[in-house]
């Protein structure tokens, strides 16, 4: 049977990424990433605002375009998986960790600050992955309309397009 591990987080980064290098040279960037809800409090009437703070990892490319782009209290999408570990931490006690392994990232929010627009128009990579079924470009540009003269007429103008090949 198949499983899925799958999250998918949209909130606002809590500090400016770490960069660190693997031995191997592979980069990988560490931030923090806040997701809030709220709710009305059954006691007080009250509504309350309840913030969950998660670790997040990124690898390769992905780390070097975290590193660039994101900032702290800047609006982010975040798709990946969970990652549990343990520790033992300098007082002898045993913790567990929960990180997210993240495998896509897109900027939210306004572009103040990102500088010069690329080729294509836009201004940062939208969404970048390795995974090959999703597109990390920026949207694809439309072909310039022709400015030829329409073909003389061939007579197969009336034909329609049910051609079974």
């Amino acid at each position: 049977m198949a499983s899925v591990n799958k999250v998918i987080l949209v909130g606002n980064c809590g500090r400016d990424p770490e960069i660190r290098y693997l031995p191997s040279g592979q980069p990988v960037a560490s931030v923090s990433i806040a997701t809030s809800s709220r709710r009305k409090d059954r006691n007080s009437g009250e509504m309350v605002e309840d913030t969950q703070w998660h670790r997040v990892t990124f690898y390769d490319r992905l780390a070097e375009i975290a590193g660039e782009y994101l900032k702290k209290g800047r609006p982010v999408y975040v798709e990946g998986r969970l990652k549990y570990g343990k520790y033992t931490g300098q007082d002898g006690i045993e913790r567990n960790t929960v990180d997210i392994i993240a495998t896509e990232l897109q900027l939210l929010g306004n572009r103040e600050g990102m500088g010069a627009p690329s080729e294509d128009g836009g201004y940062a990579p939208r969404a970048a992955t390795p995974a090959p079924a999703r597109s990390a470009s920026a949207p694809a540009s439309r072909p310039a309309p022709q400015t030829t003269p329409a073909p003389a007429a061939s007579g197969f103008e009336d034909m329609d397009d049910d051609i079974p090949f």
